[in-house]
């Protein structure tokens, strides 16, 4: 998983809008094969499509990326993470502070547009 990184929904909605810096970038990450996925984040993505055409270009991309599952391990890092965010009063949503877990299991950057991720202790956020 060397120089990889876990692509965040806001990134991928850049991606999939017609021209975008992020979007580029992210492209570019994909041509490398630097780009992780996992079903949360596939989850938001194809719950905001509108039209089965949109729906199978972006399953046709998404799909074809490695992935990374929600073992039973991560889903205790999770809620071992949300309630210590909690007590330092940082209430991030659900589904991204399964990704932050991911990210810290695995030692992925994540690339992101929303900041809140920086505030998670242990989380590098991807910058270009």
């Amino acid at each position: 998983m060397k120089d990889s990184v876990l692509a965040d929904t806001s990134v991928w909605i850049e991606f999939f809008k017609q021209r975008s810096e992020t979007g580029d970038k992210l492209s570019e990450l994909i041509i490398k094969n630097t780009v992780w996925s996992c079903g949360i984040v596939i989850f938001e993505i194809v719950q905001g499509v509108k039209t089965e055409h949109e729906k199978a270009k972006l399953l046709a991309t998404l799909l074809a990326l490695p992935y990374i599952e929600m073992t039973q391990s991560l889903w205790q890092r999770a809620g071992e993470l949300s309630s210590s965010l909690k007590k330092k009063g940082l209430n991030l949503p659900l589904s991204d502070v399964f990704i932050a877990a991911i990210c810290l299991e695995h030692n992925l950057p994540i690339f992101t547009l929303d900041k809140h991720f920086a505030q998670v202790p242990g989380v590098k956020v991807y910058a270009f």
